[in-house]
Parts: structure tokens; C-alpha cells; sequence
């Protein structure tokens, strides 16, 4: 890993951010397309929209030539990292609901790092606070999910 850093200007920040967004959002579409089961559709389906609103606030900013407030988060959501404890693999039409949270949270955990990686490259500067904020709705989504998947498939004993 580079211990390289560095940051963007505000358009170049935000295009980057875009297209991370599409990338997700065309990695869930893909991944709905082969599923067969309901429940596994309707979960990546959920998140695809999640992909799709991100993209939204982005293209807005960018117009706009800035990036609304967040929530106010002050630090990143911790999570459980499951995506250390579960291989991620490809989906295919017989996968269930399971097998499609395991695939969203390495696909939410690929999102955290990208824009903790950016972020801290942009500490400091303007950027930083726009990529801290995108790095904590990141997490928020992966914790949701890793929540999601502790609330079904992990049990107490």
C-alpha cells in the first residue's frame, strides 16, 4: 500500500464518488439479474437504491458546486467485519438471502475503505470533510447490513 496522499479538487472529488456509486449500482443490478430467489432480489434491490440515491446527491452537488451537510455523524460506524469472517463470493441464480447479505456487505466494505482511503488523504483540506462524510454513510450501510445479518442467520448459542 502507497503511503502516498493526496486529494482532489471538489469536481474531481465528486465525479470520482459518482462513479463508485454507478459501479455499485451496476455490480447489484448484475448480481439481481442472475437471482431467482425473491427475498435475495428484493435485498440487493434495496441496496441497488441506496447506489442510486448516493449518485443522486453526488449529481446534485456537483451542480450545486457543493455538498449538503450530513447527518452529523462524528466518527465512523464500527461494524463486526464480517467481511473477514466470510468469503466473498460470486452469486448465482440459486442463491438465497444469505449468500446475497454476505455479497452486500463486501460490496458496502469496498465502499468504506475506497473513501476512508480518500478521506484520509484529503484530511485537512475541503475534500476531506465530503469524503468523512460519504466514509460514515458507508459504514452506516454496512453496519445495517451486518445488523441484518446477525438479526437471521446468527444465533444466540
Amino acid at each position: 500500500m502507497s503511503t502516498d496522499q493526496f486529494c482532489y479538487t471538489f469536481d474531481a472529488a465528486v465525479e470520482m464518488a459518482i462513479k463508485m456509486e454507478e459501479e455499485g449500482f451496476r455490480t447489484y443490478l448484475a448480481a439481481i439479474r442472475q437471482l431467482t430467489n425473491k427475498g435475495a432480489k428484493e435485498l440487493l434491490r434495496d441496496n441497488a437504491i441506496d447506489e442510486l440515491n448516493h449518485k443522486y446527491q453526488l449529481e446534485k452537488a456537483l451542480l450545486d458546486g457543493r455538498m449538503e451537510e450530513g447527518e452529523g455523524l462524528d466518527q465512523p460506524i464500527p461494524t463486526m467485519r464480517l467481511d473477514y469472517i466470510f468469503k466473498k463470493e460470486e452469486l448465482g441464480p440459486q442463491s438465497g438471502v444469505r449468500e446475497a447479505l454476505i455479497y452486500a456487505i463486501h460490496l458496502e466494505k469496498g465502499a468504506v475503505d475506497f473513501y476512508g482511503k480518500v478521506s484520509d488523504g484529503c484530511a485537512g483540506a475541503p475534500m476531506g470533510k465530503l469524503f468523512a462524510q460519504l466514509h460514515k454513510e458507508e459504514s452506516q450501510h454496512l453496519q445495517a447490513l451486518e445488523d441484518l445479518y446477525e438479526q437471521h442467520f446468527m444465533t444466540e448459542n
